[in-house]
């Protein structure tokens, strides 16, 4: 988590809570860094979006357990929920509980290119540690 903005992959000013500043800027008198309450306010507006479009779209995401929920929610706030659907195969093999399958579709993805699979020091990116979660589901 970074209090400081930064540009993401695709030069959107985002702090490091993935909140998109130019979809949904802070208020007028904040300035950076930002505070840890600040930081949770932005989380939790952003959750109240993420949560009110999953119910929506895709159908039962709910009933997965609390890691693959996270995973899904993680997906949605990278990617949106046009792209996030489009993850057709991916999302099938979830609801069949096929997990295994449904982690090689994360990896073999746009997602995995966007957020990378290992990190700069060669350890475990983002899209590696959903990919584990989604298959373990913890």
């Amino acid at each position: 988590m970074r209090y400081i903005v930064y540009l993401d992959t695709k030069d959107i000013p985002t702090p490091g809570v993935e909140h998109n500043l130019r979809a949904r800027p802070p208020p007028a008198a904040w300035t950076y860094p930002f505070s840890d309450e600040q930081v949770d306010q932005l989380i939790e507006q952003d959750l109240e979006i993420v949560y009110d479009e999953l119910d929506r779209n895709p159908p039962r995401w709910r009933d997965f357990n609390y890691a693959r929920r996270r995973v899904i929610c993680n997906m949605f706030s990278n990617l949106g929920i046009t792209k996030l659907l489009g993850f057709v195969n991916t999302l099938a093999a979830m609801h069949q509980g096929r997990y295994a399958d449904a982690a090689r579709g994360m990896l073999n993805s746009a997602l995995a290119e966007q957020v990378g699979i290992y990190d700069w020091n060669g350890l475990p990116g983002r899209v590696l540690r959903l990919a584990n979660m989604m298959k373990g589901g913890k």
